[in-house]
Parts: structure tokens; sequence; C-alpha cells
């Protein structure tokens, strides 16, 4: 049975290459364009790993992930962030809100199979 991976993100470019490299892979892909419906998929799919961007109107990465982490239904989902964030702090102030991973943009089309491989093992 493949993975079950959860994508939010609200660049429908983004959104369609994440989901194709990681189909290509074998995992079944699920998209949402914004935080808010990816807090309500997230709740109704229980993915094994969710991507999460940090930076998207209405509901941000961060909110979105701190509702999931507060939610004891969803509270042990492994998020990763997916932002364009490099700042000195920006890595330690996503990772200490609660996420299991941090991946900034852009993204290497080559190393995203891995790393998503990689934190499914490493939290499973």
């Amino acid at each position: 049975m493949s993975h079950k991976i959860l994508i939010v993100e609200d660049n429908e470019n983004n959104r369609c290459l994440f989901r194709d490299i990681l189909s290509f892979h074998g995992y079944q892909i699920s998209v949402a364009a914004d935080g808010q419906e990816g807090v309500a998929l997230a709740r109704e799919l229980q993915p094994d790993l969710i991507l999460m961007d940090i930076q998207m109107p209405g509901m941000d990465g961060m909110t979105a992930a701190g509702i999931l982490k507060k939610d004891p239904l969803t509270s042990g989902l492994k998020i990763v962030a997916v932002t364009s964030f490099a700042m000195r702090g920006d890595k330690e102030k996503i990772m200490a809100a609660g996420f299991e991973g941090y991946l900034s943009k852009p993204i290497s089309t080559r190393e995203l199979p891995g790393l998503v491989k990689r934190w499914l093992e490493d939290h499973l």
C-alpha cells in the first residue's frame, strides 16, 4: 500500500509539479489550495505526510499546522514546511512550531522523492 501525502500549496504550478513527481514515485497524492482546505483534508484523509506551504493567503501554513497539532485527531500527523523563507532563524522558528521537517524553495525535483521517503521512514 502506498503512502498518502497531502500537498497544501497555493501556487497551482507548484501543486501540479509536486503531485506529478510524487505520483510518479507511487505515492497517493491529495492537494489543497490553502490552509483551511488543508486542515479539512488532513482531518478527513489522515495522510502519512503533509507538505505544507508556509506563506499562503487566508490561513497560512503556520496557523494550519498549529490547528492540526493541537487537535487530538491530527496531532500525530507528520508535517513538513515548504517555504521560500530562507532568512536566518526561519528554519528554527518553523521547527519550533512543531514541523517535522523543512524544505526551502526552489525545490530540487530530483531530491524531492528521496526527501519524502526519508521523512516517512524517519518518523514512522
